[in-house]
């Protein structure tokens, strides 16, 4: 198997992280989804990242559909709970992070934008999605361990690619201030080596 994406890309470490923490040994082809690259549309018609190539050369896309089915591939650190409300949990927690990033993904294509044509209102529409998104995650995180209670999840992945990705393109947002739930765990993330070695 092959991973298509960049090293960039948030969706594409959140299933590098998967990758590593399952033990599977994927190749990573370096691919920017740049409109008209050829050799990502040849995978996902839909020209993004990340994108997974199987042996038969079948494909999968969309990060969430990736690691769900990486977390099938090895008993090895079950990420995803296999059924039931604890299931539905983590991939709620999943949505809430992606959607965090979802906003950011829109304030960055914004932010490219001539001046004259950018919508200020959008971005802080998006902002306050950033926000009100960190503002669940902290308050449903509490004291406990991890996202889901005491063992490490997917949920625990997606929010930690989402806070690095605050950290790495929104330095001017001060997530930490208001979080101090959301900063326990973040740090106790970056100590992880499927973290570590999976920094932009």
């Amino acid at each position: 198997m092959k991973l298509l994406g960049s090293l960039n890309n948030p969706f594409v470490r959140k299933v590098r992280i998967v990758l590593a923490e399952k033990k599977l040994n994927v190749q990573l082809d370096v691919e920017e989804a740049v409109p008209g690259t050829l050799s990502v549309r040849t995978h996902n018609p839909l020209g993004k990242t990340p994108c997974l190539v199987m042996e038969d050369d079948a494909s999968l896309y969309d990060s969430r559909v990736i690691v769900e089915y990486l977390d099938t591939l090895s008993p090895v650190g079950r990420l995803i709970p296999p059924s039931g409300r604890e299931r539905a949990a983590a991939k709620g927690w999943e949505a809430l992070a992606d959607g965090l990033l979802d906003a950011c993904v829109a304030i960055l294509a914004e932010r490219k934008r001539p001046d004259a044509q950018r919508s200020r209102d959008l971005i802080a529409a998006q902002f306050e999605t950033v926000h009100a998104a960190l503002a669940a995650m902290d308050q449903q995180l509490g004291e406990q361990l991890f996202c889901m209670g005491v063992n490490f999840s997917l949920a625990d992945i997606a929010v930690g690619c989402a806070l690095c990705h605050l950290d790495s393109d929104f330095q001017e947002l001060d997530w930490r201030t208001a979080h101090a739930n959301l900063v326990r765990l973040h740090e106790k993330l970056l100590a992880r080596p499927s973290f570590a070695d999976t920094q932009p």
